[in-house]
This record gives C-alpha cells, structure tokens and sequence, in this order.
C-alpha cells in the first residue's frame, strides 16, 4: 500500500514538473519573440534636402515619444520627383502610395497636398496624416476640421483670423522702404496661389505696392525670368512654397543675387539657400506635431475624430550674409522681430 501512495505521488510530481517546464518554455519563447513593428509610410514630392529634413524632424519626435527605429517602428519612405502639373504629380505618386498600402503599414504621413491626394486615392482604409496641407476641406480631403469624418487628418497651412501675405508685404516694405514693385511667383496648377495672389493685391495698395504675377513653368525658365523683372526695375521677389519649386532654393537665390532682387519666401529653406527673409509657419514644428498624430493612431486613435489642426509657430529668418550682397541694410527693427539670422 505505501508503494502504492509512493507511486501516485511520483507520478503527480512528474505531471507538476513537466506543466511547470511547459510554462516556463513558452514565456522564454514569448520573450524572444521579437516585438512587432508598427510600420509608418512616408510620401513625399521632390528630392530636396528640405524635403529629406522633414522625415527628420518627424522621426525625431516619434523617438521622444518612445517609438524606436528598429525596435518597435519601422519607415518605408517613397519619393516622387514631382512636376508643376498636378495631374502628372498624382500619376507619379498614386503608384508609390499604391505600394505604402501594399506594405501594410499602419499609417502613411503625407508631407504637402499632391502626397495627400494620392494617398486618398490609393487608400481608404489606412489612416493618412497630412504634413501641411492648404485648404483640405476645400480639397475634399476631410470632411471639416473639427470632425475629418474619414481615414485622413493632420496639419493644414491655413491660418484662420491672421493674413501672413499682409504681414509678409509689411515686412518687406519694413527691409525696404522704397520698394513700390513686387513680383509675386505663382504656379498655374495651384489654386492656393492664385487665392493668396489676391489677397496680396487686396493688401499691397495700403503699402503702397503694385503687385505683378509672375507665372513658373520650369527650372530652365528662372534665369530669363529674373533678367526680365530687373529690366522692369522690379523692387523685390515673393517666391510662393510649391513642392516642386522649393527643389530649386539655390538656383533662385543665386538669381536674386545675380540680378540684385531682394527675395521673401514662406520657407526658411530658402533663406538657408541664400534668399533674404522668409516669414511663415515652422515646417519643422507641423512635422513634429504630425509625428503626435501618428502616435496617437498607432496608439488606437481613429483619424476621423481627430481633429485637423493649424499652425501655431511661425517664424522670421533673414540672410545677412545675402543682405551684404545686396548692398542693403537691413532695418533694426525688423532684426528685432527675427526668430534667427544667419550671418
């Protein structure tokens, strides 16, 4: 009878053991396993070092908020080459927005209004976060700002109740006294410039400033562009931020230098290439807060009630080293409103 109860209760301690060595086997192997990584599409127009910067900054405030490259996240960047014509631009970027999808990754951040698009057009259901985007209810791409209502949110460049094309004009009459002409770029397939074009001519005659649209086809039709508004003693240059256009930051500083046109930008990429001023919203700070977004959706938040924000930091950056060349002398009240010069 003991040898009996002996073996029961050996048998029962081989049973125990042998759960516990299961048990303790599958939490090892599920410790090993490595974690999955959530997958983040970046889509992007242009190949510029501007552009480059903004995956940057992106990736910068993702890693403050503990998502880690190679631990956790991972990026898979598609990069058209882009074109002035919007319709070319999308038939670049819908296939790489295409292949995002096909990637499964988790959210695709869209820098600018053609990656936008396009990424609405390849997808439906894989949340879109938009990286400084004009107009996107007017696009379609939300349904309002308060309650986006689909698969797309983010950042939009609108800024309700201030005029940055007045303060802009301001701004340069402020460097330049004198200055009665200003040249005003504009890009026919973006409808976005005409509206500013026409805020600048509500703004200008209070200046006392005759505005004059200047149309960009092409690269190769800068220098003739230029040589043209120095004949016609224009006073300064207003570039307005396209996709394609901020790809040629060095060649239209040189040309204002060249021909000795003062330049104000939106971009502060500009005036790191050598333009004069440039005022607008922080490219570096709508990044960042769309890198919150994709936080938030990885996390569990659904876009369609995120609501579409605006931007709240803005800057001035003047090139001192370009007002030199000019042969101008910038005002020290407009130095004071500067949020960095280069020197």
């Amino acid at each position: 009878m003991a040898d009996c109860r002996f073996s029961i209760g050996l048998r029962a301690a081989f049973v125990v053991a042998f759960v516990l060595a299961v048990v303790i086997t599958s939490v090892a192997t599920e410790a090993q396993a490595p974690a999955k990584l959530a997958k983040v599409g970046l889509l992007n127009l242009g190949t510029s070092e501007a552009n480059a910067a903004r995956g940057t900054a992106l990736r910068d405030r993702l890693r403050a908020l503990g998502w880690i490259e190679g631990q956790n996240i991972a990026f898979v960047s598609r990069v058209a080459a882009g074109s002035l014509d919007r319709r070319y631009a999308l038939s670049e970027l819908v296939p790489l927005a295409t292949e995002l999808a096909q990637h499964q990754v988790d959210v695709i951040v869209a820098f600018g209004f053609p990656p936008s698009e396009a990424a609405r057009q390849a997808t439906a259901t894989i949340p879109i976060v938009m990286a400084g985007v004009e107009n996107p209810v007017g696009w379609n791409l939300v349904a309002s700002l308060a309650r986006p209502g689909g698969n797309v949110t983010g950042v939009t460049l609108d800024v309700f109740g201030q005029d940055l094309n007045a303060k802009r004009l301001e701004l340069l009459k402020g460097t330049l006294p004198g200055v009665s002409r200003v040249a005003v770029s504009y890009t026919q397939s973006r409808n976005y410039h005409y509206e500013q074009l026409s805020r600048m001519e509500a703004a200008a005659p209070a200046l006392g400033i005759e505005i004059r649209r200047v149309g960009l086809l092409g690269v190769e039709d800068l220098g003739r562009i230029f040589a043209q508004l120095q004949r016609d003693h224009v006073g300064a240059v207003r570039i307005q931020s396209d996709p394609v256009t901020d790809q040629w930051v060095g060649r239209i500083a040189e040309l204002g230098i060249t021909h000795r046109l003062p330049i104000m930008c939106d971009l502060r990429s500009y005036v790191e290439a050598g333009g004069l001023m440039s005022y607008g919203p922080s490219v570096a700070d709508l990044d960042r807060r769309a890198a919150t977004y994709v936080d938030k959706i990885l996390k569990g938040a659904k876009p369609a009630v995120l609501p579409v924000e605006q931007p709240t930091t803005f800057e001035l950056v003047i090139n001192l080293k370009t007002a030199k060349a000019l042969g101008l002398k910038i005002p020290q009240s407009v130095l004071l409103q500067a949020d960095e010069v280069f020197r």
